[in-house]
């Protein structure tokens, strides 16, 4: 055959399929249900985006044996790129994946293997071991589609009925102004709470029950915030260790959630066990604020495993340079591409589904500045953050943003819309510098202590778009931040090499575990006056699971792989754990009673006519005003300031809820005498004495020298 009648045989092979593929779009009906599986009384309808592939299967398995699959439907594409077929007498429990075929074109970014069972992006529920194995792998040795076929191991989407009954559930509704954030693990908070029976420990049940409801309450915390509970894929060099990815943040479902922190092992009950969770926090008047991935998933790069997206629309969903492979802004591997409509439908409508049908109240968002970027660029006004502004249901719930990526111009701290909230890394650093002593360290302390106006000021956010967190799962606990000069990471089986080393942390004198009693009163002081410094801030305080009962990670500051002891939340009681959560009960409690510390507008210095003075005053040991030079003392480590009302108070002007504060932070390792200014001041607490709050204190008059201990802060309150 000559050259150019097989170029004619090519191309009219080509159009006839193109003609195929143009047929089915003209003459299928437009799907008539969102994506997804849509349960009906009569049966499931299917659907599922694919702009470029040839054809479309859904696979039914036998729900006994998930190896075998019963049944294998054709669907039908039409002119919005959805293929969809609607399948009698399946039911909600069924099992299900799908096969897309198309070009298999890796310099165009088409990677279609038809071998490969797909999971549903908009699968409620997955079924198997959520496990690295080698048949997810889409590319052989010869660099061609692996032929291997997956089916019968791969995991399976679930059809899920959304019926529940939800009784009486009303979401708590917190003002951000009240808000406190306790951050928590799901398997990680009950795993080891004897209070919780042995079978729900570890579970959604097992924080849904009284034992840990009631501890949670009495703690005096607003919001849960979980680590991730999408379901996620726990990866294969974390399983050649014996180790797996305990933080989660691999996502492999954005709506399905992780089976394994259910107790039950039916996935509709499983679901409904979230949901139950969910209620019994809200009865409890506890939020619920989960951390969601939306800026990469658990397919990694092209060489990871073939999962859901990459084998259904790889552009469409992912972040492509110029060679046409994933781009790596998140160092997972990939780059969710929140900027074309394919990802930006799919995170809009997995938000909706959880708080719809789940009834969560806000969520975290990991590696936020991935949902701002346009290619290169983090845009303030980027289409994901005006779709949630315009969304009627989710520009009502709570938005948390981690203002940052590893890409290009990826710190973007005070860059995220109002009003959206932002974890405030710069926060946690000025106030670890602080209390580490160092110098230089009062003018930032101070911009932290005023909720951060120099980052959130040009947006027209106050003080409570600051979430102020002084630890979280990522780092140090507040015992290991005064325990340890360096990480102690080996348990991850990295040699010590993950983590980050720039903690602004100090061991007191001598690393880890000590019986030194100088140094273990130095640790509790440094404990406390830094965790009162969270819950007198101006913002929004952020608490981390276990930082209450003095819990120790032994130094290791990247447990993201411990799914045991080390990670887990340690309820044994002993002196230090019961003190410290007394200790963090009564702060909580200490902020909601004054309405100085939850201001929603920055300090301006302007007089309080009501009260004579101005919002915030800065003085010296002297008890007069800091001159401009005295900021910039490198080596000036006390201050004290009075905080004035807050603007719009609920309660009564001259009550003492509603007078003005005076602090003491004394970070130096000398006491330091402090006089008085004007009024007459009782004592509230002195982080410096493990009774921090007594039941009864003098009260202290104009001109009064009182000392200010080394290492502490200390609160009094005004009592004319």
């Amino acid at each position: 055959m000559s050259k150019s009648k097989q170029t004619q045989t090519l191309t009219q092979r080509v159009l006839k399929k193109m003609l195929g593929v143009l047929r089915a779009t003209e003459f299928a009906p437009v799907c008539p249900h969102g994506l997804g599986a849509t349960v009906t009384a009569d049966g499931t309808h299917f659907a599922v985006y694919s702009p470029q592939a040839h054809s479309v299967e859904v696979c039914l398995y036998d729900v006994s044996n998930s190896a075998v699959e019963i049944k294998r439907v054709s669907l039908a594409c039409d002119e919005t790129d959805v293929w969809h077929a609607f399948v009698p007498k399946v039911a909600a429990g069924a099992l299900y994946g799908y096969r897309a075929d198309g070009p298999w074109q890796p310099e165009n970014g088409l990677w279609f293997n038809a071998h490969k069972l797909l999971l549903d992006p908009y699968a409620k529920s997955i079924f198997g071991e959520p496990s690295w194995n080698a048949l997810m792998t889409n590319i052989d040795a010869d660099g061609k589609p692996d032929a291997q076929d997956s089916g019968p191991t791969a995991l399976k989407s679930v059809v899920i009925c959304d019926d529940f009954d939800w009784g009486d559930d009303a979401a708590p509704g917190t003002l951000w102004r009240d808000t406190v954030i306790y951050e928590t693990h799901v398997r990680g908070f009950s795993k080891q709470n004897q209070t919780v029976p042995s079978e729900l420990r570890g579970t959604y049940a097992g924080l849904a029950h009284a034992a840990s409801t009631d501890y949670l309450k009495a703690l005096g915390i607003t919001a849960v915030q979980l680590l991730p509970v999408h379901q996620h894929l726990d990866d294969g060099f974390l399983l050649a260790r014996k180790l797996t990815n305990y933080w989660g943040y691999n996502t492999l479902g954005f709506f399905s959630p992780q089976g394994e922190y259910a107790a039950a092992r039916d996935p509709q009950a499983q679901i409904n066990e979230f949901k139950t969770m969910v209620r019994e926090l809200h009865r409890a008047g506890i939020e619920v604020i989960l951390d969601v991935v939306y800026n990469h998933t658990a397919e990694g790069s092209e060489d990871g495993p073939l999962l859901f997206l990459r084998g259904l629309d790889n552009g469409g969903y992912y972040m492509l340079n110029g060679d046409r492979r994933t781009v790596n802004y998140t160092g997972c591997g990939n780059t969710v591409n929140a900027a074309c409509a394919p990802a930006l439908r799919l995170i809009l409508d997995s938000l909706r589904y959880w708080v719809q049908q789940m009834h969560v109240d806000g969520f975290r968002f990991d590696l936020a500045a991935t949902l701002g970027r346009n290619g290169e660029a983090f845009n303030y006004n980027a289409a994901f953050f005006l779709a949630i502004a315009a969304d009627p249901v989710l520009s009502r719930v709570k938005m948390i943003a981690e203002p940052w990526d590893i890409g290009p111009n990826g710190y973007q701290p005070g860059g995220f819309p109002k009003p959206w909230r932002e974890t405030n890394g710069p926060y946690r650093d000025a106030v670890r510098r602080f209390w580490h002593g160092d110098d230089d360290a009062i003018a930032d302390f101070s911009k932290r202590l005023c909720g951060s106006e120099d980052y959130f000021g040009f947006t027209a956010r106050g003080p409570l778009a600051s979430v102020n967190m002084l630890t979280c799962h990522d780092g140090f606990t507040l015992r290991d931040l005064w325990s340890y000069n360096e990480k102690h990471n080996e348990a991850n089986g990295e040699n010590n090499n993950d983590g980050d080393g720039n903690n602004h942390s100090w061991n007191c004198g001598e690393e880890g575990e000590t019986a030194d009693a100088t140094v273990l009163a130095t640790r509790r002081k440094l404990a406390r006056a830094s965790l009162a410094t969270v819950f007198c801030s101006l913002g929004v305080p952020f608490l981390v699971m276990g930082d209450e009962r003095w819990r120790t990670q032994n130094g290791n500051n990247n447990c993201y792989c411990q799914d045991n002891e080390i990670s887990w939340l340690d309820w044994m009681s002993n002196d230090n754990s019961e003190v410290m959560l007394g200790f963090t009960q009564r702060l909580i409690r200490f902020r909601k009673e004054h309405p100085a510390l939850r201001r929603s507008k920055h300090f301006t210095g302007e007089v309080n006519p009501k009260t004579k003075r101005p919002d915030v005053a800065w003085l010296d040991a002297d008890g007069k005003t800091l001159a401009r030079e005295e900021w910039h003392d490198a080596k000036r480590h006390f201050f004290a300031a009075v905080m004035d009302v807050a603007e719009a108070s609920p309660t009564v002007v001259g009550s003492s809820e509603n007078a003005p504060l005076l602090f003491l932070y004394n970070a130096s390792p000398e006491d330091i005498a402090f006089s008085l200014p004007a009024g007459h001041w009782k004592m509230i607490f002195d982080t410096a004495c493990d009774n921090s709050f007594p039941e009864e204190a003098p009260v202290h008059t104009e001109g009064e020298v009182v000392t200010s201990s080394s290492r502490s802060v200390a609160c009094f309150v005004l009592n004319d």
